[in-house]
């Protein structure tokens, strides 16, 4: 069976890291049948990172390489109608999100204005999680953005750069339904793994505003979101919880 390891949802979102919820909504989209683990440590992780997979034995990390794995292992046909230059704007648009996610792991636990906001929203959803234990992921967390380099920027230079990349995706894909026309790809999966996060979040970040702004990013992260989260149809995930 297929197992996907990610952190626990929030606010009515199945993860509240938009990697791993973008690995939710592709095996959504794609009917796969899996069982969801949420899960807050990543130290048995792949590279000490979620989401990662089990395929039957098989440990994947890395949510693009999961998709892959996936699409080569299963032979999933979602991105079967792709030319080779949509393949490749997929594949930049993807790494646009992966800039992206550094402004909005920001305004969650950089952000003194907006931190104790998502701290409250953590503790309140998963009792199990400490005060401490948010206090030293911050921490952590700070590390990171000083080694990546965000950390080092004040915060409107920090939003500036999100919101930079929330204009490209919004821009590119204008009022169309999905990102590639009438019917969700991949690259979909992607870009609701990380609006959901903004969007569905009621923490009023400049990103959040931005989003909020934009008719085309609510209406594909509302449809995106109706597929993903909607009615069990058979194929949907067998959720379970581990806290380590």
């Amino acid at each position: 069976m297929l197992t996907l390891y990610s952190y626990p949802e929030l606010f009515g979102v199945a993860d509240n890291n938009p990697f791993g919820l973008k690995v939710y909504a592709f095996l959504r989209l794609t009917g796969l049948p899996f069982i969801h683990q949420h899960i807050f440590d990543s130290r048995q992780a792949p590279h000490g990172q979620l989401p990662y997979i089990d395929d039957d034995g098989i440990i994947v990390g890395d949510s693009s390489a999961i998709i892959a794995h996936l699409i080569d292992r299963h032979a999933l046909t979602i991105d079967d109608g792709l030319s080779a230059q949509q393949h490749t704007q997929g594949f930049c648009v993807n790494r646009v999100l992966d800039d992206l996610y550094w402004a909005m792991s920001y305004s969650r636990w950089k952000d003194d204005r907006y931190w104790p906001a998502f701290r409250d929203a953590i503790l309140h959803a998963h009792p199990n999680v400490t005060a401490a234990e948010m206090d030293a992921a911050r921490a952590y967390n700070f590390e990171r953005y000083r080694y990546q380099g965000i950390g080092r920027y004040a915060p409107e230079e920090a939003y500036r750069r999100g919101l930079d990349d929330l204009r490209a995706i919004a821009g590119m894909l204008d009022t169309k339904p999905f990102f590639f026309g009438a019917t969700p790809t991949s690259i979909d999966a992607s870009i609701y793994g990380f609006v959901a996060n903004i969007l569905f979040y009621p923490i009023d970040t400049p990103l959040r505003a931005y989003v909020v702004s934009q008719p085309g990013l609510v209406q594909h992260c509302q449809a995106m979101h109706g597929r993903v989260m909607g009615a069990d149809d058979g194929t949907s995930a067998q959720r379970a919880i581990a806290v380590s």
